[in-house]
């Protein structure tokens, strides 16, 4: 896939892939979200993917449920060392189901790729 990023004025940066773009900003004047933050997001969202696949599948109502996403930081190195999903279940969510809709959030793709890392290659060309 590939991705074109812009900077459209002051300290925003987007990425403009397929039909969408993202737009993300900077402090002080912040008219979106910060890279990081976006970063962030995906790890609940793709989560929150799976977890709607999974009750979706089951015809389990999702309504009333959502995902509580806390980073720790690492005090040594300022890095976050710790992120948390709390999978927050509706009433009368069927307790057979409570350790399947935790191993459905467990496919996020975004959780995968930070337990395996990509490489990385930066260079620089003239356009």
């Amino acid at each position: 896939m590939e991705m074109i990023i812009d900077f459209p004025g002051g300290a925003r940066v987007d990425a403009h892939f397929g039909e969408f773009t993202v737009k993300t900003d900077q402090p002080p004047n912040s008219s979106a979200p910060t890279p990081f933050d976006v970063f962030l997001s995906s790890i609940g969202t793709c989560a929150g993917i799976y977890v709607l696949g999974f009750c979706r599948q089951r015809g389990l109502s999702t309504e009333g449920m959502r995902i509580i996403q806390q980073v720790a930081r690492d005090p040594q190195t300022g890095l976050i060392g710790r992120i948390s999903l709390d999978i927050k279940l509706p009433a009368g969510f069927p307790e057979k189901y409570r350790q399947a809709v935790i191993q459905s959030a467990q496919h996020c793709a975004v959780k995968k790729h930070m337990e395996h890392p990509p490489a990385f290659d930066i260079v620089t060309s003239l356009s």
